[in-house]
């Protein structure tokens, strides 16, 4: 596994362990808070942009990230490089918060902390489906083989489609969305900007 890949993974896995020892809180100074989001002032801080990434708020839910990470991020790696895969995933981050945060504030959603690599990951696996289109993947649930270009294009609908209606509460839908983004202005930087 290349080693972008696998740090990322590593420091995910520490900081779960740390959350589950109680020593990290989910919900504290490292989410991602909107501004606006305490009844004495706002909770947000600048490095939240970056940190809310290694948080998360159940196994399956960094499970699923860390599978995705490993199964697409090394490929992606091994194409890009580790120096601007590192600034690839981490420009994906940057922009799923921004996004989160710009769409929920514009809707007036409840102030609540976001966590989750899956804004860098969504980044990574947009990657995954420009550049290895006819890849054939596996969904684990439910178990139905397609291409990486189809995976991402159906994905991608889902955010939209889920993050419109309110679907799936909880999930911060347009942070996934902002990942693509993130990562899609980042593949224009690489090509630059001709196509």
């Amino acid at each position: 596994m290349p080693p972008v890949t696998l740090n990322l993974i590593i420091a995910n896995v520490l900081v779960f362990m740390l959350e589950t020892a109680g020593m990290v809180s989910p919900t504290g100074p490292f989410a991602l808070w909107p501004p606006a989001s305490g009844a004495l002032g706002s909770n947000f801080e600048p490095w939240q942009l970056v940190t809310y990434s290694f948080l998360h708020g159940s196994v399956p839910h960094i499970f699923f990230n860390m599978f995705a990470l490993y199964m697409f991020g090394s490929d992606v790696e091994r194409l890009f490089g580790s120096r601007f895969f590192a600034a690839y995933y981490f420009v994906s981050v940057l922009a799923a918060a921004i996004c989160h945060l710009v769409v929920t504030t514009w809707m007036g959603a409840e102030p609540a902390p976001t966590l989750g690599a899956s804004g860098g990951i969504y980044g990574v696996l947009l990657a995954y489906g420009m550049y290895f289109p006819h890849r054939r993947v596996m969904l684990l649930i439910p178990p139905i083989p397609m291409s990486a270009r189809t995976l991402v294009v159906v994905y991608a609908v889902l955010e939209l489609v889920f993050g419109v209606t309110g679907t799936d509460a909880g999930v911060a839908h347009f942070a996934h969305l902002g990942g693509m983004l993130g990562g899609y202005l980042m593949i224009r930087y690489r090509r630059g900007f001709r196509s």
